[in-house]
Parts: structure tokens; C-alpha cells; sequence
């Protein structure tokens, strides 16, 4: 499966997605996976090695001091080889984070969650499998958080996995016995919005090699003499297919490039906030149609585990629904159309 470019208008070096790419296609071949590839210390260390693992933190603290579009691709290449690691996690919500409060970083395998105010957050992504966990709660009006390591024993962890196969576990933090460092609330606000940007840029990745996927399928399999490709019916679901992963990944890159522009300014979340959930509608919807119809045009080849298009349908399902359902996204997408009104409403889509 070739690469493509996640954000092309956002001037990142073909080179680097090409090396990326490499990358990830060399360690799955040299793994000789049939399925996908979950957590890996080997990769972990050989991204490092490259400047990959601190994509987008500052030259100054250790990072490589790229962006989200680098950051983007990075995601994309990952989903198209089936290779599922904390990269994000890591790299564009905690670590950020922890800059954000002043705090160091390393290549210690991080994620983050926000808990509650009985100290416990559910479905943390990646938990059971990280070094460490940012923690964060609220303290009165403000927030605070701790960098700490997941043996510690004001943490408990209780595991859990997604619809494919990742850790997603529920956390229990003895937050009174913490003093933590204090965090913005607008950092916090950023923190979601990021969370939620993440999962659409993989949902799309997933969409985008569905439709690779079933191209090449429809165009190989001869029915009645021709290709299936041939068939008007199936032509039909190809397009939608195509057409949902389109629109979804236009409104992920009209995100993706209204925060690269504004550098996640905090006057600047309520725009973002309403490009993100447009995002986050768009490809949650999308990845009904697109699974329906990819695995329709491809039959029960595709339901096998020895076919790929599981791997990538699978994944899109699944991650849609984290960081804020479907239903969530849409409900944040109508009040904010709503509150803008008729006079503020086409700014929000056009400026």
C-alpha cells in the first residue's frame, strides 16, 4: 500500500513522509505480521533514534521541533502498516502537556487523562502499556497535574482493550496525596480538542486504506468474465466509499490547518473548537459508510483474518467513539452553529 500525503497544502517534506513511510513498512515485513502490530519497545527506541517519538516538541527540551502536519503524517503512515503504538499519546497530549506546565520530558512511554473528582478516569488510552501517566484534576477553579510512573502506588490501574485490541483502562489516582504542578484551564480545553483531532486524522488513515483496499479488489476479482469494478452496483458503493473519506478528511484538514495557523491560541479555541467537532461528525459518520460498503463490495473475503480491510474498518469504528462519541461531536457541533447565529455562523466555516 503506497503513502499518501494527510496534508498537503501544509508543506511537508515528501522525503520525510517517504522515510516514515519506510519505516513502518520495514517493521512490519521484518516482524513478518499477519495482523496488526500493538506496542512495540524495539520501534519505540528506533523512533526515538530518528527524532520521531518527540515529533513536535521544542529543539530545546529534547524535541525535533516539527508540527501537527509532520505530526499528521506520522499518525497515517502508522494506521496504513497496522502499526498501533502510544506515538500520539505520547507525543501530542502528554509531553505537550508537561512542556506546557514547565515540566521535562523524556522517551519514557507516556499517556495522559484527565480524572475526576473522585480521582478516576475511564478508558485511558494506553495505560497498561505506557512508563508513565500525566495525570491531571481539577484543584478549585484551576488544574493541576503529575507526571507519574505507572508502578506507583497512589495509581491503580484496571485494564481494559477497545473493539481492536488496544489497552483503553480505567484509572484510580490518589490525587490528595499529590502536589502537582498547575495547568491552565485553556491548556486543559486544548487538551480535549487535541485528544479529538488525534482520532480523527487516524479514523481518516483507516478510511483512506478501506478504499485502497477495495479498489484494488473490485479491479482484480473477475465475475461473469469482467472485473467486478465493471458492475454499476458496486461502482455505486465504491464512489460513496470514496466520497465519505473525502469529506471526512477535507474537514479534518480544515481543522488540522486552522490549528496549525493559529498555534492552539487560546482565543482561538471556540473556532477550532467547531472545526474539530465538524471533524470529529464528518468521520464518525463517514466510517458507517465506508465500512458498510467496503466490506459489502469486497464479501466474505473481507470478513477473514487473513484479508487486511478488518484491520483498518475495525479500527475506524473503534476510534470514532473516543475522546466524545458520534452523537457528543454533533451535539457540540449544533450549539455552536447555534450560539454563532446567523451573522456568526459563516465565519466560523469560512474565515
Amino acid at each position: 500500500m503506497t503513502a499518501t500525503e494527510f496534508s498537503t497544502d501544509l508543506g511537508v517534506d515528501p522525503d520525510l513522509i517517504a522515510m516514515m513511510d519506510g519505516v513502518f513498512a520495514e517493521h512490519r515485513r521484518t516482524r513478518e505480521q499477519t495482523g496488526p502490530v500493538v506496542g512495540d519497545a524495539a520501534l519505540w527506541q528506533r523512533l526515538d533514534g530518528l527524532g520521531l517519538l518527540r515529533l513536535t516538541g521544542a529543539q530545546e527540551s529534547g524535541g525535533s521541533g516539527a508540527g501537527w502536519p509532520q505530526a499528521a503524517e506520522l499518525l497515517a503512515a502508522a494506521v496504513r502498516h497496522g502499526i498501533r503504538i502510544p506515538v500520539a499519546e505520547h507525543d501530542l497530549l502528554a509531553c505537550w502537556l508537561l512542556e506546557t506546565a514547565g515540566l521535562p520530558g523524556d522517551a519514557a512511554a507516556r499517556t495522559v487523562c484527565v480524572v475526576d473528582g473522585a480521582g478516576t478516569a475511564r478508558r485511558v488510552p494506553w495505560a497498561s502499556a505506557v512508563d508513565r501517566v500525566v495525570v491531571v484534576w481539577r484543584d478549585g477553579a484551576d488544574y493541576r497535574l503529575a507526571d507519574l510512573d505507572v508502578d506507583d502506588r497512589r495509581v491503580q490501574i484496571s485494564r481494559g482493550v477497545n473493539l481492536i485490541g488496544e489497552p483503553r483502562d480505567d484509572i484510580g489516582v490518589e490525587t490528595a496525596a499529590l502536589t502537582g504542578a498547575p495547568v491552565a484551564p485553556a491548556a486543559v480545553h486544548t487538551l480535549g480538542l487535541k485528544s479529538a483531532l488525534v482520532r480523527s486524522v487516524q479514523v481518516c488513515a483507516a478510511m483512506d486504506a478501506a478504499l485502497a483496499l477495495v479498489v484494488e479488489y473490485t479491479s482484480q476479482r473477475l465475475q461473469f468474465g469482467r472485473p467486478v469494478s465493471k458492475f454499476q452496483a458496486v461502482q455505486h458503493m465504491v464512489a460513496d466509499i470514496a466520497a465519505e473519506a473525502a469529506l471526512a478528511r477535507a474537514a479534518t484538514e480544515a481543522a488540522l490547518a486552522a490549528a496549525v495557523a493559529s498555534e492552539w491560541a487560546p482565543d482561538k479555541l471556540d473556532k477550532l473548537e467547531f472545526l474539530v467537532a465538524a471533524a470529529r461528525s464528518c468521520t464518525g459518520h463517514a466510517a458507517s459508510t465506508v465500512t458498510r460498503n467496503a466490506h459489502q463490495a469486497v464479501g466474505a473475503i473481507g470478513t477473514t483474518r487473513e484479508h487486511r480491510l478488518p484491520e483498518f474498518t475495525r479500527a475506524a469504528l473503534a476510534w470514532r467513539s473516543e475522546f466524545g462519541s458520534v452523537r457528543s461531536w454533533d451535539a457540540r457541533l449544533t450549539d455552536a452553529a447555534l450560539a454563532a447565529g446567523p451573522a456568526g455562523l459563516w465565519s466560523l466555516i469560512a474565515d
